[in-house]
């Protein structure tokens, strides 16, 4: 056997082994999409933020892509020094979606004034994302455990 065809039989054998190690997971990509999202929150990137949900998003307290769209700028424009603290990010991919839960907290300034938007002192608030994948993107398309009373919704 000439040396071309053993690097040809090596790399025909090996270059999948490597993508398929190198390649991040479906769990991976989603776990980056918090990780980007929370810093373009803290960041007050409306695009970045938007980037991650799907134009088709709906929830059962109303909100739509739109809607969240134009919430966020108006909520940008009002605070500074937006923090987001994320745990326990759990991640289940089941097909062409997915749940993520993790707990989450929220500090803001407006004005002189620091507070949390989202969890408090005594604990965070348990948020779950169902995820859908759209092409080769994760998007997240519904949310739940928002505090909000949800009988006004």
């Amino acid at each position: 056997m000439s040396k071309k065809t053993i690097a040809l039989i090596f790399l025909v054998i090996v270059l999948p082994v490597v993508i398929y190690l190198l390649w991040p997971s479906d769990a991976g990509r989603i776990k980056k999409l918090f990780r980007e999202g929370a810093r373009a929150i803290e960041t007050k990137d409306v695009a970045g933020v938007m980037s991650n949900v799907s134009l088709n998003y709906r929830d059962k307290y109303g909100f739509t892509y739109l809607y969240i769209k134009e919430s966020l700028k108006a909520v940008f424009q009002e605070m500074s020094n937006i923090r987001v603290e994320r745990e326990n990010l759990t991640v289940d991919v089941k097909g062409k979606s997915a749940t993520a839960d993790m707990d989450v907290r929220v500090i803001v300034s407006e004005g002189d004034e620091t507070g949390y938007v989202m969890g408090d002192a005594s604990g965070p608030v348990h948020l779950t994302f169902t995820l859908e994948k759209e092409r080769t993107k994760w998007l997240i398309v519904r949310t739940q455990g928002l505090p909000f009373d949800e009988q006004k919704f």
